[in-house]
């Protein structure tokens, strides 16, 4: 699986790895992400949401339900 959150969508980024002797390598830098289960009342079942840690707290602050009805209407499957 990608390493995307599924509600803000961040990704990982590129930049560089600086030695001391200032010297640039590639390296990527991932976003925060957990797995987690929530359960979902309103259709009785638990859904599991690849999130990041923004997506953790956009959940907490708008409620579940509003949140996986936004990934839905983009086409998400959950």
């Amino acid at each position: 699986m990608a390493r995307v959150c599924q509600v803000t969508g961040k990704t990982p980024i590129t930049g560089h790895r600086v030695s001391h002797s200032n010297i640039k390598t590639k390296r990527r830098f991932l976003p925060n992400l957990l797995t987690k289960r929530f359960y979902l009342p309103e259709e009785d079942k638990w859904i599991t949401l690849k999130l990041s840690a923004e997506g953790l707290r956009t959940i907490n602050k708008n409620g579940l339900y509003p949140v996986v009805k936004e990934l839905r209407a983009k086409g998400v499957k959950i």
